[in-house]
């Protein structure tokens, strides 16, 4: 007997794949890429992208209980938590969530991702690009990278005190950033996120 088990990705506009306009971004990609392995006679995993441009982990609090009811597969559920980005910006000289909410509400998203799977991912917050770091963006957000640092910091200590999976994409952005990131300098742009999906292929096959 096939199982079917449900790919829950919950995180921002980088997890929805914003400015991606030929792949979709990377959740797409890994959706593409179970379906085909589907075809070719694998378990069915159905992934969903549930994120939201501009969300922090307020939103994800209010929504990850009804989300996960909604979507409970017999057969098992992946969960992915993508998050910290708009956490860790800072409007008007205050932070849309400090270091200590965002940990607090990250540990209370595990505790209910827990209720429905063992199978939990946090994803690392990705780098910014040098030419907006510290500096007033669009939306009049203020990013920098030593937040991410710090941001990514709380992202790994509760994977490893949960026993949980961390996906570093931070360290495999670093280097060439400037040219994986879209001329915003936040979001990848389709090799960024490209390389985001190649990284988690891997993850996503153990279960097929």
């Amino acid at each position: 007997m096939k199982k079917m088990i449900y790919g829950l990705f919950f995180g921002d506009s980088i997890t929805y794949g914003e400015y991606d306009g030929v792949f979709g971004g990377w959740v797409d990609i890994l959706k593409r890429y179970a379906l085909q392995k589907y075809n070719e006679g694998s378990n069915e995993l159905i992934l969903f992208n549930l994120g939201i441009g501009g969300e922090t982990t307020e939103g994800l609090l209010k929504r990850i209980p009804h989300e996960m009811k909604a979507r409970n597969s017999t057969d098992g559920n992946i969960i992915f938590l993508g998050y910290g980005a708009n956490d860790l910006a800072k409007k008007e000289e205050t932070q849309l969530l400090n270091p200590e909410q965002f940990k607090t509400n990250i540990e209370t998203a595990v505790q209910n991702a827990k209720q429905y799977s063992k199978d939990i991912y946090l994803v690392s917050i990705l780098p910014i690009s040098e030419n907006i770091d510290s500096k007033v963006s669009p939306t009049g957000k203020v990013r920098t990278n030593e937040d991410v640092l710090i941001y990514n910091q709380i992202l790994k200590n509760i994977a490893t005190e949960n026993s949980l999976n961390y996906i570093d994409f931070h360290s495999a952005f670093l280097q060439d950033k400037e040219i994986l990131l879209s001329k915003d300098g936040v979001h990848p742009n389709e090799k960024g996120y490209g390389m985001m999906a190649e990284i988690a292929i891997p993850i996503i096959e153990k279960y097929l």
